[in-house]
């Protein structure tokens, strides 16, 4: 009962990155370092390695899905898939039609994260100041750069995998925000939509190919330098509340391929600009609530996960 339990609280947690990486600008790897499951995702995707697959051929497979943590990643994996086929219509008419809620949710959810995971560093000092500094600058800077217009060609939405889910993995930056700005974001969504097996399978291959050998990249920084490597992440986190921020304004338009006139560029503004400029209420009260909400939810996440520990 008690692995039941656990192994569908995985999949609760994959379900919720599944939620995030659907929205550009949220990374699922914010959600997984916030659920306490960050480091057993590194673990098993690196499990992934030349002595565990040769017991593929050996049919040794109870062994391999034992070596690489395998109950745990189906259940992650579940989870994940039913919030990107189940939630990705709810996200999307959310982002339409109530965006300053939203995201205004994200931005308490992720920068109160941000900090409590940078409470948990033990030891500060110069270089975990900087890794901070230097993750924010970078989050903050790749979140201001443009779409551009990609290849229409299929190798290239193996090589958007492969960049995208690097980004996934890395809390603060999204791999929906880096499919926006490869150009790809509406393609795979549309995928996703159509069931488009193809174009999902070539896109999961780039995925599965950028996933092995990033995510021992960071299993490495991890190990050899814990502090400055979690304030990097954290950092990250910070610097993608520029993109998060609920009050924008759309500085260019695009056409999408349905022929939509859909936001190619937008630039910040504060609350009390936003009637101005965009004809509309600020909704101040909704997205004070959704931003107190963000919070709260995070507090209640850790204090059910010590309270299953304790358990």
């Amino acid at each position: 009962m008690k692995t039941i339990k656990q192994y569908g609280l995985v999949y609760l947690k994959g379900m919720a990155m599944g939620a995030a990486d659907i929205v550009p600008g949220v990374s699922g790897g914010s959600i997984a370092l916030i659920a306490g499951i960050y480091q057993k995702l590194l673990d098993s995707i690196n499990s992934f390695n030349l002595e565990n697959l040769r017991l593929i051929p050996k049919l040794e497979l109870k062994q391999f899905y034992k070596a690489v943590n395998g109950t745990f990643l189906v259940s992650l994996l579940l989870g994940i898939l039913t919030s990107i086929f189940a939630l990705s219509k709810v996200i999307t008419f959310l982002m339409s039609e109530h965006p300053i809620p939203l995201w205004s949710f994200f931005c308490g959810l992720i920068l109160v994260s941000a900090f409590m995971i940078l409470r948990d560093i033990k030891r500060w000092h110069l270089g975990v100041v900087l890794a901070v500094a230097i993750g924010t600058a970078i989050a903050w800077w790749v979140t201001n750069l443009p779409p551009t217009t990609s290849p229409d060609a299929k190798w290239f939405i193996f090589v958007s995998g492969a960049i995208a889910i690097c980004a996934m993995i890395l809390p603060g930056i999204s791999g929906s925000f880096i499919l926006l700005i490869l150009g790809k974001y509406e393609t795979i969504l549309k995928a996703v939509s159509e069931k488009d097996i193809f174009t999902l399978a070539l896109f999961a291959s780039g995925c599965v190919v950028g996933i092995l050998s990033f995510s021992r990249v960071v299993s490495f920084l991890l190990r050899k330098f814990h502090s400055a490597t979690i304030g990097l992440l954290s950092g990250f986190m910070l610097g993608s509340v520029n993109e998060l921020w609920p009050w924008k304004i759309v500085t260019a338009w695009r056409t999408s391929s349905s022929g939509e006139q859909k936001p190619f560029l937008t630039e910040n503004i504060l609350p009390t600009d936003y009637l101005a400029q965009v004809g509309q209420p600020p909704q101040l009260l909704s997205a004070v609530l959704a931003f107190a909400f963000g919070i709260g939810l995070v507090l209640f996440i850790e204090w059910l996960a010590s309270k299953l520990q304790e358990s």
